[in-house]
């Protein structure tokens, strides 16, 4: 999704974060060229608690998801589409088959849900703590945060992060996983402790070589362990080594998680905030930590204002294209000869086939994408190239952007593999396949790398494409006519009748 245009005074904005342990959402309007949050809701959903082995949901949980999704749904009603972004994080990630989840929530919000990966979710986090509290200029950051399915830590300058880490334990999965049935005792905690600081062994070191000269807590687990310090009177809101050294011994003198009594804990915090203080204790003794600031921020500010810099020169995702093409050495002639074709010739069916800004967006980056496999071989390079883009961390996509992209690379030339858009949500599938024509002919026209403007005009009707192209021009051209008559019967595997004719 993208903005498209600036905000105009009076404009509202929303930001949707679908969590393991909370829905959120906060609505912001523009006031003054400022973003000024005008509503925020939350519910506790636990979509962790819900996930099994297999990577199944179970129905209850399933339902209080879609409930919640339906009321937030009313909430952005009014809101363009444009303006609206929702993401969902590591309860989604882990579902053997997400879209079985995804097409009835996003029917019930409304909108269209982007699945993040867990170091996007990071990026955003620490984004939604800068603009929350701006730093000051030179100053690094570690910015972490306790989900309830996964932990994100990220070290950064100013408002871009230098290194981010997603790491798959939380509040909720931790309490499950190490204090099976609410039984609480010091060996399971030991236990628990050993086990998650050898997963933060992995970047702990450098980490520390790096250094950071402030240390910020951010979700509700920070915000519960923040006020249970305050509460007790260790701190005035901030976390130190102490402070969870004295939960922890009350939480074992409880034998049970049912049983804790904590000072300003809540009820629904209760079951999970075992785990969270078991991450968080981890995360001091592996990392060296003495004390953590709390932020207000989270996710969703970082969505906020994520959104707010789409379409503009801010765009992280063209940040991403293009340090993806340099550090894979594209051709960039080739590349911009290729995107201005493939934009011609959107432009020329886009209202037949109802292509929006958001399509024409992704088949730009696409085109300026699609030799980026060369640098890996030649031979079958279309999948190296959409094997990159879907399998990186790309800041500013959501997985389904990145396998988006890798569909239309991976089918920009040779023939089009039936399980090559099958991981495409079906409210862009007709999209992707329309850009993937579009992205196959551009490439064929400048298969000989000579800057010229193919003598071509497009017209769309239904899954019908015509090609009207010069007759003089293409005899002087015979291998892109051989190309062109084989691409006929290439095009009908995205379900596209082709049809060339010359004038």
């Amino acid at each position: 999704m993208t903005t498209g245009s600036p905000l105009r005074e009076g404009d509202m904005l929303a930001a949707l974060d679908l969590g393991s342990n909370s829905f959120h959402i906060v609505v912001a309007q523009c006031v003054l060229g400022q973003l000024r949050v005008v509503d925020r809701l939350r519910e506790t959903v636990r979509m962790a608690e819900g996930l099994n082995a297999l990577g199944g949901l179970s129905p209850a949980v399933r339902e209080r998801a879609l409930g919640c999704l339906s009321r937030f749904g009313q909430r952005i009603a009014d809101i363009p589409p444009r303006q609206v972004r929702a993401v969902a994080t590591n309860s989604v990630r882990q579902l053997r088959d997400p879209d079985t989840f995804l097409k009835p929530a996003e029917a019930a919000l409304g909108h269209g849900i982007d699945v993040i990966s867990g170091r996007e979710e990071a990026r955003l986090v620490y984004l939604g703590v800068a603009h929350e509290q701006p730093p000051q200029p030179g100053m690094k950051r570690l910015v972490i945060d306790i989900g309830g399915g996964s932990t994100e830590c990220i070290i950064g300058r100013g408002f871009e992060p230098i290194e981010r880490e997603s790491l798959q334990v939380g509040c909720i999965a931790s309490s499950l996983r190490f204090f099976d049935g609410g039984k609480l005792n010091r060996k399971r905690w030991n236990a628990g402790l050993t086990e998650v600081s050898a997963q933060l062994q992995q970047f702990a070191a450098t980490y520390r070589v790096l250094g950071w000269d402030e240390a910020i807590g951010t979700s509700g687990t920070h915000k519960a362990i923040g006020n249970i310090c305050a509460a007790l009177k260790l701190t005035k809101g901030a976390i130190t080594a102490e402070g969870i050294a004295a939960i922890r011994e009350r939480i074992l003198q409880a034998g049970h998680i049912d049983d804790i009594t904590l000072p300003s804990l809540s009820d629904d915090r209760r079951p999970i905030i075992a785990g969270g203080v078991l991450v968080l204790e981890a995360l001091f003794a592996t990392l060296g930590l003495e004390r953590l600031q709390v932020s207000k921020a989270a996710l969703r500010e970082g969505v906020l204002y994520d959104l707010l810099g789409r379409g503009g020169v801010d765009d992280p995702r063209e940040v991403s294209v293009k340090a993806l093409m340099q550090r894979y050495g594209v051709d960039q002639a080739q590349a911009a000869r290729v995107e201005t074709t493939a934009l011609a010739l959107f432009d020329a069916v886009a209202a037949d086939w109802a292509l929006g800004s958001d399509d024409s967006a992704m088949l730009s980056r696409a085109a300026r994408l699609h030799e980026i496999g060369l640098a890996i071989a030649h031979s079958g390079y279309h999948n190296h190239g959409a094997y990159v883009l879907q399998h990186s961390d790309i800041a500013g996509f959501s997985q389904q952007g990145q396998r988006y992209l890798a569909a239309l690379v991976r089918t920009h030339r040779r023939g089009v593999a039936k399980s090559a858009f099958e991981m495409i949500p079906d409210r862009l599938l007709a999209s992707a396949r329309h850009s993937a024509a579009l992205l196959r002919l551009a490439a064929l026209l400048h298969r000989a790398r000579k800057d010229e403007s193919p003598r071509v005009q497009a017209r769309a009707n239904g899954e019908r494409l015509r090609l009207r192209i010069d007759r003089r021009w293409l005899q002087a051209r015979p291998l892109l006519r051989s190309d062109l008559d084989s691409e006929v019967e290439d095009m009908l595997g995205l379900g596209i009748q082709l049809q060339i004719d010359t004038v």
